[in-house]
């Protein structure tokens, strides 16, 4: 049985709060993507165009199934754009794949947040897969040592969201810079680009609100639980 604390319900508004940046996301990109480019190019080609004005060669474009599944896998060196982004030629296809390169070139220049949150992966994904069952048993046994160590491995969870967030918004701001500059939209265009990646933003800051949230209510209960023992 759920137990209500003082933190339930802003962890519930925060739920909202994610709810409506993923509308809201989904909106925007739609909107502007009715919007063609001046440019003329496809995301894969705005892409490719952005990727070589950074002399970056060695970084392939793929397209992959779905919408907004779009990322940058730094291991296998791949942009992977979903097909309205691949093929597109709207300011939300272009503006999408111009944010995915700018991990690419976070990831030439060595941006000291994006090498964190990879040198993270590992210990998050470990900690991410522990940490619910030793908060459970810990709440179901009483357990005050099994409670904490389910609290710090959930912090790993927690700082990689935490993490995440200068990261995304560096890509955004790398993008939009050079999406002008490159002549891949207008200056005009510029205010299209920055609802489509705002709102891209927005889902990450709602996420890691949420995580930050539930993280400060197993750290009540914890104390709670110590305090009735």
């Amino acid at each position: 049985m759920y137990v209500y604390t003082p933190w339930t319900i802003l962890i519930l508004a925060a739920f909202g709060l994610a709810m409506w940046a993923q509308f809201r996301v989904q909106g925007a990109f739609h909107a502007h993507s009715r919007e063609r480019a001046s440019s003329g190019l496809t995301g894969a080609e705005a892409a490719r165009e952005m990727l070589y004005a950074n002399g970056i060669t060695d970084v392939r474009i793929e397209p992959v199934p779905g919408t907004l599944t779009d990322h940058y896998d730094p291991v296998a060196k791949v942009i992977r754009l979903s097909e309205p982004v691949y093929g597109g030629r709207s300011i939300s296809a272009v503006s999408v794949a111009c944010h995915e390169v700018g991990h690419a070139i976070q990831h030439k220049v060595r941006y000291p947040m994006l090498v964190f949150r990879h040198a993270m992966v590992p210990v998050t994904q470990f900690a991410s897969g522990i940490a619910p069952l030793l908060l459970l048993a810990g709440f179901f046994f009483k357990l005050s040592g099994l409670l904490l160590l389910g609290i710090i491995a959930f912090s790993f969870a927690v700082l990689f969201h935490v993490v995440t967030l200068p990261v995304e918004f560096d890509a955004s701001r790398r993008a939009k810079e050079q999406m002008v500059r490159l002549g891949i939209i207008s200056a005009a265009e510029k205010r299209g680009a920055d609802r489509v990646l705002g709102a891209a933003a927005l889902t990450y800051v709602a996420a890691t609100l949420v995580a930050v949230l539930q993280l400060l209510e197993y750290i009540w209960l914890f104390n709670r639980q110590e305090n009735e023992q």
